[in-house]
């Protein structure tokens, strides 16, 4: 069986190459890319990216498609924009 790494993590399949600071910075976000994250319609822990920006539920009873970031289900301007959006409703 082959060893695993213990530093590198997911980004091990780059060896040596590109440099150790650019391998931490990709190595951040494809542990983002690759998390499961909760569906705000189900609440399970079941959606995962399907493609840049497309990330879609794989619970059996939901299974939907939604839009988000490309490395993370939401990012930082959606949820100030959402926040925004809320607290305006309110008022």
């Amino acid at each position: 069986m082959a060893r695993h790494t213990k530093k590198v993590g997911i980004t091990g399949k780059y060896g040596t190459r590109y440099g150790a600071s650019l391998r931490k910075i990709v190595k951040k976000y494809e542990i983002q890319m690759r998390a499961r994250y909760s569906c705000a319609f189900c609440g399970k822990q079941a959606v995962k990216r399907v493609a840049g920006g497309i990330w879609q539920c794989t619970a059996k009873t939901c299974k939907k498609t939604m839009a988000g970031g490309c490395w993370t289900l939401t990012t930082g301007a959606a949820a100030t924009a959402r926040t925004t959006i809320n607290r305006l409703k309110k008022l």
